[in-house]
């Protein structure tokens, strides 16, 4: 069963604390119950709950044409829910900036930009964890250290990355000690035990994929394996789960954007699946059964904003075509405006990549755009001219400040966190 193990906190007579704080004190770590073997139940709210947003998942990735067609908005969805799940951690960056870092990076090898390193970190390892763990016969614990390895690359905590802690960690109270902690996760002793059992029950298909990934990540975090990076780790588990048993194939929801914005609830959703004592009792089943309504609503609230993100992209290309005056098909400018929306700040280099087409050819199409206002010209470093398209960079913000409203209007709610500023069109 849950229990509360009680342990004591000693400082070091080097710790430099306050005469209060060296007296150190008795804190209780929280050792969960494993998956594996434990029934869920549902109730009848939370399991219509589920159905919903399952349909409405399902609904997105089958009929959003852009999204499965060109897979651009795919991508930059992805990048989306990945600025999201570091936000959430306090690693803020815009959308305009973190596109040119990223170009930056790809062009030179390299970001100058060390705010953006992590979130680009979040980005590859998003995209490595949907991409490759979803054809994996089984989820391994390396496979979540691997994860956690790519989020940690190049940053101060690199040499901890792929790691999991061998000391005890906290949440909330002094960064020093865990004697006012808001919780404190089990032992580290612990930990490799715990995460053998989550991959053992990230295997099982006995309950809906919305179901197995809320309590997964409720699970991770409630872990919490690493000393920095596990909230970002397990918010990429979440969409792991999602394509391996077939329901996102396509897209990944930008559900950190809406978790971002109902943090509050996000941790007392998850603190409520934290009971002590046997799992089958009437509170824990009533806890799980939160935070799952929770998750549920979440979900549906972001395929909601995500449909309506795509339907705005498709708009503004077809404003374009109907800028240019009638573009050929399968031609240079037609392969970049499919392009863009994956990808909204280029070179001519990377034009070429992502069309298809020689440098000749996108060098020929690129003043056609920038002529119709489709593009406009910017930099990269010291020495890369690239050009931007700012009608999708604008879209793009104005989605991240559609979901951090709690109405889905920023005029009607206001942001409860720092969102992206308008782009300025001159």
């Amino acid at each position: 069963m849950a229990d509360l193990l009680k342990a004591r906190w000693e400082p070091t007579q080097s710790s430099g604390l306050s005469r209060k704080a060296r007296q150190g004190c008795e804190y209780g770590a929280y050792l969960p119950d494993p998956l594996v073997g434990r029934e869920f139940s549902l109730d009848g709210g939370t399991a219509a709950d589920v159905a919903d947003a399952e349909r409405a998942i399902a609904g997105l990735n089958a009929g959003a044409r852009a999204l499965v067609d060109a897979e651009a908005i795919a991508r930059l969805l992805l990048r989306a829910e990945a600025v999201a799940s570091s936000t959430i951690e306090g690693l803020q960056i815009g959308g305009r900036r973190l596109l040119r870092a990223q170009l930056a990076r790809d062009t030179d090898g390299g970001a100058d930009d060390v705010g953006a390193v992590e979130i680009l970190n979040n980005v590859d390892a998003m995209r490595w964890a949907v991409s490759t763990l979803t054809a994996r016969d089984r989820i391994a614990v390396d496979d979540l250290l691997q994860i956690h390895d790519r989020l940690l690359a190049g940053t101060t905590l690199e040499s901890h990355g792929g790691r999991m802690r061998e000391e005890q960690n906290w949440i909330g109270g002094s960064d020093f000690h865990p004697c006012r902690a808001a919780f404190v996760p089990p032992p580290p002793e612990h930990v490799p035990m715990l995460l053998e059992d989550l991959c053992a029950f990230l295997a099982e298909d006995s309950v809906p994929a919305v179901v197995q990934a809320a309590i997964a990540h409720a699970q991770f975090e409630t872990i919490h394996p690493f000393i920095d990076g596990n909230g970002r780790t397990g918010r990429a588990l979440v969409h792991v789960v999602l394509r391996r048993r077939g329901l996102a194939p396509h897209v990944v929801l930008p559900l950190s954007l809406v978790l971002a914005t109902w943090s509050a609830d996000y941790v007392d959703g998850l603190t409520a699946t934290r009971y002590l004592g046997d799992p089958a009792a009437p509170e824990a089943a009533a806890g799980l059964n939160r935070w799952i309504s929770l998750f549920a609503a979440a979900c549906r609230r972001a395929v909601t904003d995500a449909e309506a993100y795509e339907a705005r992209v498709t708009e503004i290309a077809e404003r374009w075509r109907a800028r240019l005056g009638g573009v050929r098909s399968g031609s240079s400018v037609d392969r970049l405006i499919d392009a863009l929306p994956g990808a909204p700040i280029v070179t001519v280099k990377s034009a070429a990549a992502l069309t298809g087409r020689s440098v000749q050819a996108v060098n020929e199409a690129i003043p056609r755009l920038l002529a119709a206002g489709v593009l406009r010209q910017t930099s990269v470093g010291a020495r890369n001219r690239a050009f931007e398209a700012p009608e999708l960079i604008e879209s793009f913000n104005a989605l991240e400040r559609q979901l951090a409203s709690p109405d889905g209007d920023t005029r009607v709610s206001r942001p409860p966190r720092s969102v992206p500023a308008r782009l300025d069109r001159r």
